[in-house]
């Protein structure tokens, strides 16, 4: 089991607080595994096992028909007045169930805890009845830094290429065949349509939204529209309107296997309309879609860029600056920083034109490329150029 040290300490450090804490993820991504061991601190700080109450819904043993029987039974396991601990995973499979989670809240003497594999979780009615009234840790898979301490591997570059290669997703530690992980990603891929997707927006076309899906994993780090997508699919011969891919694509994110990032004009202080870029969650899952052929390795590390800064808590736009484009603006309390992506800048046209787009930014935040080029960092101008596998090492 990964100590997966910055979600624990999230936890621990919400503990006691009078607010639901949610969990929200990608399916697979941890999230069961963070209980665990958050249960195994309880434990160890002198919690008595009869005080935590740990449901997970994927299990057929916790088959409620609605709110009611799920609030029943765990209201029925609270016996005294002491502080009790519920963990309610997966809990959107229950019908209604923020009423459940609303009424176990309101009790003085339990800290209640979530998950959920789909944003709808925190949309509707439970952000309508609970709101103020939670924090939300969203978990990714596994970062690189996490990998790296799991593995111990000293050469990193040949650690980033098993990181993009065999996914992210805790459970592929455990293989370490390339065409059995592709079999797993497929199987995961097709449980989250389903579950997630198919039945929750009864949608009937599972092709349709399949092609949907391969076209945003082969363009990954582009910069893409609603029509551009519905008519690219058309000319290939599949005929799919405009509302259609809307449709598609909140789901898609709403499930968390892709991450929508929108444009900001630097110069105009402006969010803009369209543009829009999508980021996976997990790169590999799309070889079990697409195959392991045609990979763009500079829009991989991009991705792998844009998750690390997910992670460490940035708000994330792709920057416009005249007719410049910024990989990724990211701001947080601290200010903002600027950073371009590119696999290498050994030549000299790719780097001027990465340092180009930076140099027309007119303020004093940080600015950084990230490379895989194994050189000494650089400082052009307040510019800083590193090695990419050092950054996603930090902090």
């Amino acid at each position: 089991m990964i100590e997966r040290t910055e979600y624990l300490e999230q936890l621990k450090s919400w503990k006691d607080k009078d607010l639901i804490k949610v969990v929200t993820g990608i399916r697979r991504c941890g999230k069961s595994t963070l209980f665990e061991l958050f249960i195994n601190y309880l434990k160890k700080e002198g919690i008595k096992e009869d005080h935590i109450i740990s449901l997970n819904f994927e299990s057929p043993d916790y088959n409620f028909n609605n709110y009611k029987e799920l609030y029943e039974y765990v209201k029925d396991k609270i016996k005294d007045n002491g502080k009790y601990y519920v963990f309610l995973d997966e809990v959107q499979n229950v019908s209604e169930f923020q009423k459940a989670v609303d009424g176990l809240y309101i009790k003085k003497n339990v800290d209640v805890y979530i998950t959920g594999s789909n944003a709808y979780l925190l949309s509707g009615e439970l952000a309508t009845l609970l709101s103020g009234r939670y924090i939300e840790i969203n978990m990714l898979p596994l970062s690189f830094k996490e990998y790296q301490e799991y593995y111990k591997e000293d050469n990193l570059e040949k650690l980033y290429l098993k990181y993009v290669n065999n996914s992210s997703f805790p459970y592929t530690l455990n293989i370490d065949n390339s065409e059995q992980i592709d079999i797993y990603l497929d199987s995961l891929y097709n449980t989250i349509i389903v579950k997630d997707i198919l039945n929750r927006k009864k949608i009937s076309d599972s092709s349709m939204l399949k092609s949907v899906t391969e076209f945003l994993f082969s363009t990954i780090g582009s910069n893409l529209s609603v029509k551009k997508i519905a008519d690219t699919l058309t000319s290939n011969g599949r005929n799919i309107s405009v509302h259609t891919v809307e449709n598609y694509l909140e789901a898609l994110t709403e499930s968390y296997i892709f991450n929508k990032v929108s444009r900001y004009d630097i110069k105009g202080k402006q969010y803009l309309q369209t543009g829009d870029k999508y980021y996976a969650t997990d790169v590999t899952m799309r070889y079990a879609l697409l195959g392991r052929k045609n990979v763009d390795l500079g829009h991989i590390l991009e991705n792998v860029v844009y998750l690390e800064l997910k992670r460490r808590g940035y708000k994330i736009y792709v920057g416009k600056n005249d007719e410049t484009e910024v990989d990724f603006v990211a701001e947080n309390r601290e200010g903002t920083i600027y950073i371009q992506v590119a696999y290498s800048v050994r030549d000299e046209k790719t780097l001027e034109r990465e340092l180009n787009a930076l140099k027309t930014i007119n303020n004093h935040y940080p600015k950084y490329i990230l490379t895989m080029d194994i050189e000494p960092e650089v400082d052009y101008e307040g510019i800083r150029k590193m090695n990419v596998l050092d950054w996603l090492l930090k902090k």
